[in-house]
């Protein structure tokens, strides 16, 4: 996988994909140019042989991503803005369904769109500087990448709205306590803490973990499809390879070597 013009690609040798939100004088703002190259680069790593996880991040120290490009919603017609709505939502659940954990850095500024980009990632960890929110209401708009429904379904109903209905921003350690983050960690600490969670991560069983992230999704649509999806993993993951090898590794009390089998 090659970088784009506004996204940083590093494939690690240990199978960390390393994405680069890349345009930093413009606090990294997600333009619609690159949120299709963000889609094109995920649809990519889907096939990506040897993949084991992804770390998304912005560059520079100030900003994660501190929204979307706001010249580009000057231009945007009132008729293109439920296909442009749709679209972005379209990019991140790509994004959210990716079969290995996605771990978003979020060095700085995380608002709007950069903040529905680091709630469609599996696990948040922020650097202390960090803020987020959802400011749309003060420009008159609502966010509308998903960050309405994943919100909620993150922090509760109540803290989700006091923060979308206010626009205000919150930092670091206020976003740690009502659930929004799962880590705060200093600035110089936040990548190779990010590395160490992603690295204890691939030392489990691939298709295990790529199961956990199904099953967890089901469980958005409510009712028994999250406890059925649970159980047909569960089925999955008993009848591969790896689980045979985990049993027996813990039997001979020794380190498993799974292949994601």
């Amino acid at each position: 996988m090659k970088s784009t013009s506004f996204i940083q690609v590093d494939l690690r040798a240990d199978g960390i994909l390393v994405l680069t939100i890349n345009r930093e004088a413009q606090y990294n703002a997600l333009s619609i140019a690159t949120m299709q190259q963000l889609e094109q680069l995920l649809t990519q790593a889907k096939s990506q042989v040897g993949l084991r996880g992804i770390l998304l991040t912005g560059a520079g120290e100030k900003a994660f991503v501190a929204g979307a490009d706001i010249n580009e919603f000057k231009m945007l017609a009132p008729s293109e803005s439920r296909a442009f709505a749709e679209r972005g939502q379209r990019i991140l659940q790509l994004l959210e369904q990716m079969p290995v954990p996605v771990v978003a850095a979020i060095n700085g500024f995380a608002l709007g769109g950069g903040c529905e980009l680091a709630l469609a990632c599996h696990i948040r960890i922020a650097s202390e500087n960090a803020q987020l929110g959802l400011p749309e209401v003060k420009l008159g708009i609502i966010p509308g990448y998903g960050g309405t429904q994943r919100l909620t379904q993150l922090v509760g109903k109540g803290r989700a709205l006091e923060l979308m209905l206010t626009g205000n921003p919150i930092k670091a350690e206020e976003a740690l306590r009502i659930g929004l983050v799962n880590r705060v960690v200093p600035a110089e600490q936040l990548l190779p803490t990010c590395f160490d969670l992603l690295g204890s991560m691939l030392e489990r069983a691939p298709l295990a973990l790529t199961k956990v992230l199904q099953a967890a999704a089901a469980a958005q649509v409510g009712g028994s499809a999250g406890y059925e999806a649970e159980a047909a993993a569960f089925e999955d993951c008993c009848q591969s390879e790896d689980f045979r090898e985990g049993v027996q590794a813990f039997v001979e009390k020794r380190k498993p070597s799974f292949k994601g089998q």
